[in-house]
């Protein structure tokens, strides 16, 4: 396949070295080169993107500080194993049966990697203007807040605040510093609302200081930001979440039935 060289463009204001840098993050998430295999030496890069070979080195090192491949001077660029993963919101819908682990646990299991939940706080708040509108709250009104952070190999992953009507939280496990047993959908059907249809609202924004903090992130590079309205069996919505990951890392996969 012939790529296009990297040249100077009018309406790419990037440096040479960032849209070497782009043109290679877009060959490892689209698969053309996949985890375990080898980038092309540095003189193929030179020579299909017309750059210096500093030039190349500085487009490699960003690709290495964003976890996507490893590799040290004078050897060969690898690929990360494991670093580009699908995320398929049906298998964090779906909850456990007794006494097995949830899907998205399993599903993590099976690709080799370990996942594990931090939960970082619990709190009555103001939820920002998209929750409060998905809940139809007024202007002032709190919610319940369940703030944590997924770890995949003990690096961040993904920033998940979860939102539920005061109404429907108070006074139950949902409002514990702990995490609930069984997931919140078992439990929201314990309290009487069901979780019967979702909503995801996906989009690609800058990262805000606290995500870029919290998620370790190597550089401005888009977060993926999901927010999630669930609704109970009678239409009501009874949790909002809104998730963040690294939108260099992962990909997001819906299935449907037509």
């Amino acid at each position: 396949m012939t790529v296009p060289k990297a040249e100077p463009d009018a309406h790419d204001r990037r440096s040479l070295h960032e849209r070497i840098a782009a043109d290679l993050r877009d060959d490892v998430m689209s698969g053309e080169l996949p985890p375990g295999s080898n980038l092309p030496s540095t003189a193929q890069l030179r020579t299909r993107f017309d750059a210096s070979n500093a030039t190349v080195q500085k487009a490699l090192q960003l690709l290495k500080e964003e976890g996507l491949v490893v590799g040290r001077a004078g050897a060969a660029v690898t690929v990360r194993e494991h670093r580009q993963r699908t995320i398929r919101p049906a298998a964090s819908l779906t909850p456990p049966m007794a006494g097995e682990p949830y899907p998205w646990l399993s599903e993590a299991a099976e690709c080799g990697v370990t996942a594990r939940i931090t939960l970082l706080e619990v709190a009555e708040t103001r939820p920002p203007a998209d929750v409060r509108t998905a809940l139809g709250l007024p202007k002032d009104a709190l919610a319940l807040l369940r703030h944590q952070l997924v770890l995949i190999d003990d690096e961040p992953a993904e920033l998940v605040r979860s939102y539920y009507p005061l109404d429907i939280a108070r006074g139950t496990p949902l409002a514990d510093r702990r995490r609930i047993k069984g997931g919140t959908p078992a439990l929201l059907a314990e309290l009487g609302h069901p979780p019967r249809h979702s909503v995801d609202r996906v989009s690609a924004r800058v990262p805000t200081q606290e995500q870029f903090q919290l998620l370790r992130l190597p550089s401005s590079l888009p977060v993926l930001c999901t927010l999630r309205v669930v609704h109970a069996e009678n239409g009501r919505p009874v949790e909002v979440t809104a998730m963040v990951k690294a939108g260099h890392l992962y990909e997001v996969q819906y299935e449907f039935t037509t």
